[in-house]
């Protein structure tokens, strides 16, 4: 396939799968993020990096954002916020973490490709994204993009549509986002 032709299909699939997400879910999910006290973030493999990449645009917005699983991160609690992910639907980490939160009495949104996923009752919020996933059947697949790239895709251009909403919302300009942004590097 001709470059430009993949090109255009790629960005067609992502945007296609992006379209596919509630706005309305996309409110919920802003409104719990200003409402909570701290963030946590936990996913895995390619997954992970997206949430790990909307954790940090988060901390460059002012919040208080912790990655699972990092030496640093606190105790969670009531009036936090969990997010997490699972594009196939299950992933016992997950169900195992969830359980830790909910016992915690912290508020919980779940991003999944999965509309029957069980995980889904753990959550205050589901958000699902309609992309192919390593879960479909190889013969099945209709993506050049191998296993759940076009979820991992739609995932990330969710997560900064939402960092733009957020920073309307607070009225927080790019300059002052730089002051929350790392100086050692």
């Amino acid at each position: 396939m001709e470059f430009k032709q993949l090109q255009s299909k790629l960005i067609n699939e992502a945007a296609v799968a992006l379209g596919t997400i509630n706005e309305t879910d996309v409110d919920v999910f802003i409104k719990e993020i200003l409402g909570a006290r701290k963030i946590f973030i936990y996913g895995l493999g390619r997954e992970r990096l997206m949430l790990q990449a909307f954790a940090m645009r988060l901390v460059h917005l002012g919040f208080d954002v912790h990655v699972v699983g990092d030496v640093t991160s606190p105790r969670i609690e009531e009036k936090d916020l969990f997010i997490t992910s699972s594009g196939t639907g299950y992933l016992a980490t997950v169900e195992a973490l969830l359980k830790i939160v909910k016992k915690a009495e912290a508020r919980v949104v779940y991003i999944t490709a999965n509309t029957e996923s069980e995980l889904s009752q753990y959550a205050e919020l589901t958000i699902h994204i309609k992309a192919q996933t390593m879960k479909e059947d190889i013969e099945e697949r209709t993506s050049l993009q191998p296993l759940g790239a076009v979820f991992e895709q739609a995932q990330l251009f969710l997560f900064e549509l939402i960092i733009v909403r957020l920073k309307e919302q607070i009225k927080i300009s790019e300059k002052e986002m730089e002051k929350f942004h790392t100086n050692l590097e």
